[in-house]
Formats: C-alpha cells, sequence, structure tokens
C-alpha cells in the first residue's frame, strides 16, 4: 500500500511494484491498495481509492484546518478511510504500509491504519519506512504538534522496516529504542532486462542470480574451439573457491562422427572432474518440465547480461563476433592470445595456449577483481535482487511477525 502505484513515476511507487511482482513469482496471493496510478498488471489486483492519495482536495482541505488547529473535520475521513481499508484487507495477512505511516501526505490514511493495527484477528501492519520529514532541517514546526506528530510516534502493534541502517539509525532517533528491522530496497533483473521466458527458467533452474561467477562461452562444439581448455579453467576456479556456473551455448552436428566424438571427451571430463553442477551444455540442456531449449538471439542478449564473463579458448577463428557484442555491453572478457583476438581485443584478459589452466583461472580472477563493473554487478546480484530479498529477508521476516503479535504502548 502507498499513496500512488504505476504508472505514476516515483522510487517508492516501484518498490511497490517490484515487491508485489516478487511474491506474485513466489506464489503469494498479492493486492495493492493505493490513491493513484492504475491497474499496471492483470497478475494480481490493483485497488485505486482516490480517498487515499496525497492529492484528493478533501484531504487537501482537512490537512489545512488541521494546521490551523480546527481538527474535528477528520473524524469522518479517518472513519471513511478506515472502512476502506478494512474491506480491503479483510483475507490479507499482512499489509506493507510504504511510507504511509511517518509522511505528512494523508493524515486520515495515517490515523486509519493504526487503528486497523489494533483489531482483533486483522492482518500484520508492517511500517515500511523509506523517509520522514522530521529528517529535514526545515522541518514545519507545526508538525511537532497535534495530530501531526503521531507521524513521529511509534505504535506498539505495529511492525517496523526501514531501507537502510543509516535510516535505522534516524529512525531510532526519532521514535526511540523501539525495534526496526533493516530490509534494503531491491532491483528485478528479470523485469529491468525484460527477459526471455526461457531465461527466466533457466536463471532459476541453474540458481545462476546467486553464484559467485556465471561464465558464457556462445562457441560450436568443435576441436578447434578448444573447449576441453575452457572446462579445465572452470575446474581451476572452482577449486580457487568461487562457485561458478559455465554456460556452453554452441551446437554440435549429431549426424557427424567427430563431433559427436568430442563432445562425448568433453562429457567424459565434466565427469571426471566433478563439474556436474557448474557447467551447463545448452545443446542438451532439457528444463524440468522435459521441454528442450532452443536458444535465440533474445536468449543469447539475456545471457550476456546476466554473465560476468565471456571466455573464448578457441585455438583458431577468422575473426571474433562474440568479443564485439561482449563490448557493447561492457562484459569482461577473457581469451585465448591468438591474432583475430588481439586485433579486436582491448583492455581484455589474454592467455596462452600453453598456459596451465590454473594458472589461467587465477589470471581470471585477479582481472575480474580489477574490474569494477564486474565487483558492482557481483555486489547487486549477490545482495540486492529482489528474489534474494524477498527469500532470505523478507519472507522469514513476515513469517516471524504473523506468528508473533508485538504488543506495546
Amino acid at each position: 500500500m502507498h499513496y500512488s502505484c504505476p504508472p505514476v513515476v516515483g522510487g517508492v511507487e516501484e518498490v511497490v511494484k517490484q515487491q508485489a511482482f516478487t511474491f506474485h513469482r513466489f506464489g503469494h496471493f498479492v493486492s495493492v491498495l493505493a490513491g493513484m496510478g492504475g491497474a499496471f498488471t492483470d497478475d494480481f489486483p490493483v485497488q485505486i481509492e482516490p480517498l487515499l492519495s496525497s492529492k484528493d482536495p478533501q484531504i487537501m482541505e482537512v490537512h489545512e484546518q488541521c494546521r490551523q488547529g480546527q481538527c474535528r473535520g477528520i473524524k469522518r475521513w479517518v472513519s471513511d478511510i478506515h472502512d476502506i481499508l478494512t474491506r480491503w484487507s479483510r483475507d490479507l495477512d499482512v499489509i506493507l504500509a510504504h511510507n504511509v505511516l511517518h509522511m505528512p501526505f494523508n493524515l486520515p490514511l495515517t490515523l486509519a491504519l493504526r487503528r486497523l493495527a489494533v483489531a482483533d484477528g486483522g492482518p500484520a501492519v508492517v511500517s515500511w519506512a523509506h523517509d520522514s520529514p522530521y529528517f529535514q532541517p526545515g522541518c514545519p514546526k507545526y508538525l511537532n504538534a497535534h495530530p501531526w506528530d503521531v507521524l513521529c510516534r511509534p505504535h506498539g502493534y505495529i511492525h517496523y522496516v526501514t531501507i537502510s541502517a543509516y535510516r535505522k539509525k534516524l529512525f531510532q532517533e526519532l521514535l526511540g529504542d523501539f525495534p526496526i528491522k533493516v530490509i534494503q530496497n531491491g532491483i528485478d533483473p528479470i523485469r529491468f532486462f525484460y527477459f526471455d521466458k526461457k531465461t527466466i527458467t533457466l536463471t532459476e533452474e541453474l540458481d545462476l542470480f546467486n553464484r559467485d561467477i556465471v561464465v558464457v562461452q556462445p562457441s560450436r562444439i568443435t576441436p578447434r574451439k578448444n573447449l576441453e581448455l575452457s572446462i579445465h579453467i572452470v575446474r581451476g576456479i572452482k577449486l580457487l573457491g568461487y562457485n561458478i556456473m559455465f554456460i556452453l551455448t554452441g551446437a554440435y552436428d549429431p549426424h557427424e562422427q567427430k563431433a559427436v566424438h568430442y563432445y562425448r571427451r568433453l562429457r567424459y571430463w565434466i565427469q571426471e572432474l566433478d563439474l556436474q553442477h557448474n557447467i551447463a551444455i545448452l545443446a542438451e540442456y532439457q528444463f524440468r518440465d522435459g521441454t528442450r531449449l532452443v536458444p535465440d538471439r533474445v536468449f543469447m542478449r539475456d545471457l550476456y547480461m546476466i554473465a560476468d564473463l565471456l571466455l573464448m579458448t578457441s585455438k583458431d577463428e577468422g575473426f571474433g563476433l562474440p568479443l564485439l557484442e561482449a563490448g557493447m555491453i561492457k562484459l569482461p572478457i577473457a581469451c585465448s592470445h591468438i591474432p583475430p583476438f588481439q586485433e579486436l581485443g582491448r583492455g581484455i584478459c589474454f592467455f596462452g595456449l600453453d598456459e596451465p589452466p590454473l594458472f589461467i583461472a587465477g589470471r581470471i580472477i585477479e582481472y575480474l577483481g580489477r574490474t569494477s563493473t564486474y565487483k558492482m554487478y557481483r555486489n547487486v546480484m549477490g545482495r540486492y535482487v529482489c528474489d534474494v530479498i524477498c527469500r532470505e529477508k523478507v519472507l522469514p521476516f513476515l513469517r516471524e511477525i504473523t506468528q508473533t503479535s508485538i504488543r506495546g504502548s
């Protein structure tokens, strides 16, 4: 719940949308309630109630009256909004109220939600606090007077969440010694990148967002691509302590005896080196539902966006188009030191074909360690992806508060 939702543009609106889609993807019933915006999806209900907005003329009028000390008229609007909240939340376990308990944009909504929080058998109410006017040096004086001061008073029946350790410090200074959970905002790469459905499924099945390193190699399965070196490099990176996933996207000709023999040799090395959970060959990949994966250009673009590194171990090439594709999206590259790659490559990790695989693995890790885009990307993917935050922080928190009631003054 918030004052507004998409298509209204704003940071909190984006968080509301991300949370809603993430909960829905995890199989939970989701409902969005806002004062402005629209039905931005058909996946779950979005209810717009203008009385909950920050710009409703009736609410703005009652705000002006309260600023002048005339607070009697607010009771009607608190009652009307309380009825809306009660009907909306009848079948809900939890209400995530974004900012509305701390910002001065709809005081009747704030008071109605505080009243709802004490209802027997009602949903748990979470104040998901992004900001407060009391943090600003020019905070209006009227906000320290009744009834506005409710915005800086904790409520014993409400659970408090904020979005950073810094915000927690400020809210504790404002609310007093009161329990506040820190759950950072996240980003949804699936929606941010407009991933194809095949990509979404593969990402989930291979757990790509939780890997330390994702490496992609768009090479056909032929001996000149030198894929056995790639396999040994992957083993080297794994031995260095990294949870790596190597995705080989190229196909092979099942009717060509040499290609089949080479493919079987690669499978032998993967088995022998215990890399079954670290290497995916898409030429043979089947989704868990039994359907086969057929990569296309959109899928390949998606893989480049997910990957931390393009690896090319070819003994011989006429050109090197994957290097240009990776360069277009600033994807780090490690490749063999052959003439075509030398012509194209700038600022990338070259290695000799006669170098030991473990040595090459160390070079790649060192190279990625010097690549600032890799560090930030992996930081985001490891800690701030919506699915990760939801699974590791939000859902455990919600399970806890729906089983244990907070009671206080």
